[in-house]
């Protein structure tokens, strides 16, 4: 499997996709009870912590960072894709969102409170998941929160067609949460939380809590 190019593949595709991928996105919380009792969890975690801002890598659309807003969140969104990050802006005027890649964040140390990653660190092939974490914990405050939302499985897929027909050339990566959770504690996080979602799915989900040890 070559994900050598996984960064250019991923924008590229997504910038593909992207305003069918947000008509698809659009509504998809309010369908999802279990994920909106982690964001509200999440949200507690900040407030607990201090408060401040909060980073959604891989914010795609912005639905999930203009939900934190709702619940009283400082969340800005940062996607690698440029025309995603155009349809947030369209979508959520006066939110904040950058283009930037999670494998080489472009936020100063310790500077959120917070951060989130639903399903953005699926096309991270195995040997990048460890420098990204890096990032995570370098740019979370000490014992800031972090939520990880990710697919469940033993393999990984390519996926050259998505949202709409339009083709696309990305790598989905579907693990084992012991297996995320372990590089998480090499990255210097303490796990808190599992949360395990649609057992019964093709493709089941899981959500991460964890908390950047000092």
């Amino acid at each position: 499997m070559n994900t050598s190019n996984w960064v250019a593949d991923t924008r590229t595709s997504y910038d593909t996709v992207a305003v069918s991928y947000a008509g698809h996105m659009r509504e998809v919380l309010a369908g999802a009870p279990y994920l909106r009792a982690a964001l509200a969890l999440f949200t507690d975690l900040v407030h607990s912590a201090g408060g401040g801002p909060v980073a959604d890598v891989g914010c795609g659309p912005g639905h999930v960072t203009a939900h934190l807003r709702e619940l009283g969140v400082d969340a800005f969104g940062i996607d690698l894709s440029p025309a995603m990050i155009d349809v947030a802006r369209r979508d959520h005027p006066g939110l904040r969102f950058e283009v930037g890649s999670m494998a080489d964040l472009d936020l100063a140390d310790a500077s959120v409170v917070g951060l989130l990653a639903f399903w953005s660190l699926i096309h991270v092939p195995d040997d990048a998941v460890p420098t990204v974490l890096g990032h995570f914990r370098r740019v979370l405050r000490p014992g800031g929160p972090l939520l990880l939302g990710f697919h469940v499985g033993d393999e990984s897929v390519l996926k050259t067609q998505g949202y709409g027909g339009h083709p696309m050339n990305v790598h989905v990566h579907r693990r084992r949460p012991d297996r995320v959770a372990d590089w998480l504690r090499d990255a210097g996080f303490t796990v808190e939380a599992h949360l395990a979602l649609d057992l019964d799915k093709s493709t089941p989900g899981a959500v991460l809590f964890a908390r950047r040890q000092s």
